[in-house]
C-alpha cells in the first residue's frame, strides 16, 4: 500500500467513526490523565535499557540528584548543596530533608551511593565518571562523597543528565543488585507511585500522586525545579494501532497521545478539541544499527556498502512523510547542535551502482541479514520495511522479522548470532540531547563488550572521546567532534537516516505539558 492510499484509508476510518475504540472506563474521574505512550511498558529498570519508554517511565517513579532546565543548565533537584575541594577531587552532597521512598523509608547517602554506582556500570556517561572514581561512601544519613583520582569536571552533568539513561535513585538493596540483570522492583522516590498490582503489560501502566513527594520550591523547569503533582492518577493506556489512538482522542475518551502517527495529522488537526504542538525544539536522530560481533556487519567493509547506499529522502517519506517534521542529517552528532557537521559526508553518496560494487569488494558471502522491526512503532517499523527493500536490491539476504516494540529491545540485548536468537540489523531514534555530544553519545561509544547493543570495538573512536573530554576549549572541541565524525564514517557504528521532529497531540482541556524530549506529568492538570 503506498504512502497516499494508507493515509486516505485511515483518514476515512476515523471519519466514518465506526472504529474499535477501547473500553477506558476505568479512571474516568476528571483528576485521571489517560495517556497513549509510544510503546508497551514491558521492563521497569531504567539501567538496564536504554528504551524511551522505561526513561519516562523512570521520570514519574524515581528523582534525580540534580536536573536539566529548558536552558540545559543544571540545578540542583534531590541535593539540597554540594562543595567541591579545592583540587577539585573531592565532592560532597547533602540530600534535602522530607525526601522519602514509596514504602515511607527515608532517602539516604547509602541509597545514593548504591544508585550511582549500579548507573555508573551501564551508562556510557556513568562509565566515563567511574574511570576518575576513586570511593564513594555515605558519610551520614544525608551526605554522601565521591573523591577522584583526577578531576572531573562534567561531574553535575553526569550525575543530573536530561535523557537516557538517567541517574534514578533507588533503595540501596536496588543499588547493590547485579546491573547487568534487570531489576523488578518499582519502589522510587518520585513524585508518582506506580500502582504494580494494576500493571497489565501490553495494555495498561497505572501512576499515583504520591502523597508524601515533597518537591523544591522553585518553579519547575523541565525536569529540574518543584514537580508539583496537580493530577491523583495517570493511565497510560497501551493502544497499537494508530487509527484507534486517533479515534480515542477525538472522542476525549484518551486525553494525551504522545506520539501521533505523521499520517493522521491532517485528520486530527481538524478537530477543534485537539491540539497538535512540537514539544521537541531539536526532534530525533534516526539511525540504522549494525552487529558488529557476527557476519556479515563484523566486516567494515559491508557497513560502509551499505552506508554508501542510503539515501535518506527515502527514510524520511516512508517514516515521516511531511516535510516540515523532517530534515536530512548526515552528521552522527545531531543537527542544529553545536558539534552538528559534515566532515566526511561524501560516505553517504546514496548511489546504489557503486554500493553494489563496494559490496562485490567487500567480501561479502551471502550471509543472511535479521532484521527486527517493531509493527506497534509506525516510524521504526518504516525505517526498517525501506532498509529490508534497499538491502534486497543491493543483493543481500534479507529476514524481516516484525515483532513488537519490547520483543525488539529484549532481543537486541541477544549477543548470539542472527540463526541463534540473534539479529543483525535494528533501527532506532535518539533524541537531540543524548546524541549532542561525545560526552553523552551511546551509539557511537565503541568499548566492545560493554557498548551499547551492537558492540562495536575501535580503540580511534574511544581514544579521540577521551580526548574531547580533556578539552576544554570550544574550539578545540568542534576540531575533536569533527575527526570524530571522520572516523565514524570509516567504521560505521550506526548509519545517520535523517532527523525528525514528532509532534505531540492532547486535548484541549489539558494544560501544562512541557517543552521537553522527555513527556512530564507534573504541573499538567485538566481544565
Amino acid at each position: 500500500m503506498t504512502r497516499r492510499s494508507s493515509f486516505a484509508a485511515a483518514a476515512a476510518l476515523v471519519a466514518a467513526h465506526p472504529l474499535p475504540t477501547p473500553s477506558l472506563a476505568q479512571g474516568t474521574a476528571r483528576n485521571t490523565l489517560r495517556f497513549i505512550p509510544q510503546s508497551n511498558l514491558a521492563a521497569v529498570d531504567p539501567v538496564a535499557t536504554s528504551g524511551y519508554i522505561v526513561r519516562n517511565y523512570g521520570f514519574m517513579v524515581y528523582d534525580t540528584l540534580f536536573a536539566v532546565d529548558p536552558d540545559f543548565r543544571v540545578q540542583p533537584q534531590m541535593v539540597e548543596g554540594h562543595e567541591v575541594s579545592g583540587d577539585g577531587r573531592t565532592w560532597r552532597f547533602r540530600l534535602r530533608e522530607g525526601l522519602k521512598f514509596h514504602d515511607d523509608q527515608p532517602v539516604r547517602g547509602a541509597d545514593c551511593v548504591a544508585s550511582i554506582r549500579r548507573w555508573g556500570a551501564r551508562d556510557t556517561m556513568g562509565q566515563t565518571l567511574m574511570l576518575a572514581v576513586d570511593e564513594i561512601l555515605a558519610t551520614s544519613d544525608r551526605d554522601f562523597e565521591i573523591r577522584l583520582k583526577r578531576p572531573f569536571p562534567l561531574m553535575l552533568d553526569a550525575l543530573g543528565k536530561l535523557s537516557t539513561q538517567a541517574l534514578f535513585v533507588v533503595p540501596e538493596r536496588v543499588g547493590l543488585s547485579d546491573p547487568m540483570v534487570p531489576n523488578t522492583e518499582t519502589i522510587g522516590s518520585g513524585p508518582f507511585r506506580f500502582v504494580r498490582d494494576q500493571w497489565v503489560p501490553g495494555s495498561l501502566a497505572v501512576f499515583e500522586r504520591f502523597a508524601g513527594y515533597v518537591p523544591r520550591t522553585e518553579v519547575a523547569r523541565g525536569a529540574a525545579g518543584g514537580k508539583r503533582v496537580l493530577l491523583d492518577r495517570v493511565e497510560w493506556r497501551v493502544i497499537s494501532d494508530p487509527a484507534t489512538s486517533a479515534a480515542a482522542l477525538q472522542t476525549g475518551e484518551v486525553d494525551w497521545w504522545e506520539q501521533p502517527a505523521f499520517d493522521l495529522l491532517p485528520v486530527l488537526s481538524r478537530n477543534r478539541d485537539v491540539r497538535i504542538e512540537l514539544t521537541d525544539p531539536i526532534g530525533s536522530l534516526m539511525m540504522m544499527r549494525f552487529n558488529h560481533l557476527h557476519p556479515p556487519f563484523n566486516n567494515p567493509r559491508v557497513r560502509r556498502a551499505v552506508q554508501a547506499a542510503v539515501n535518506q529522502r527515502d527514510y524520511l517519506e516512508a517514516a515521516v512523510g511531511n516535510p516540515r517534521y523532517a530534515s536530512e542529517c548526515r552528521s552522527f552528532f545531531a543537527c542544529d547542535t553545536p558539534l552538528g557537521n559534515d566532515q566526511g559526508t561524501q560516505a553517504m553518496p546514496g548511489r546504489l551502482d557503486e554500493a553494489s560494487r563496494m559490496l562485490r569488494e567487500s567480501g561479502y558471502a551471502g550471509e543472511n541479514v535479521v532484521i527486527i522491526s517493531p509493527s506497534d512503532f509506525p516510524t521504526i517499523n518504516a525505517m526498517s520495511q525501506v532498509t529490508a527493500d534497499l538491502l534486497r536490491r543491493l543483493g543481500m539476504r534479507v529476514e524481516l522479522v516484525a515483532t513488537d516494540w519490547s520483543s525488539v529491545l529484549a532481543r537486541r540485548a541477544n549477543r548470539n548470532p542472527p540463526d541463534q536468537g540473534g539479529w543483525s540489523i535494528f533501527h532506532t531514534s535518539w533524541v537531540g540531547p543524548d546524541v549532542a555530544t561525545p560526552v553523552v553519545h551511546l551509539p557511537l561509544r565503541a568499548h566492545g563488550a560493554a557498548a551499547w547493543a551492537g558492540w562495536p570495538t575501535d580503540e580511534t573512536l574511544e581514544a579521540l572521546r577521551m580526548r574531547f573530554l580533556d578539552a576544554t576549549d570550544a574550539a578545540e572541541q568542534r576540531a575533536i567532534a569533527a575527526e570524530i565524525q571522520r572516523r565514524a564514517f570509516e567504521t560505521v557504528p550506526f548509519v545517520p537516516l535523517g532527523q525528525m521532529k514528532q509532534p505531540t497531540a492532547y486535548r484541549r482541556n489539558v494544560q501544562g505539558i512541557v517543552n521537553a524530549p522527555v513527556p512530564f506529568f507534573w504541573g499538567i492538570q485538566k481544565g
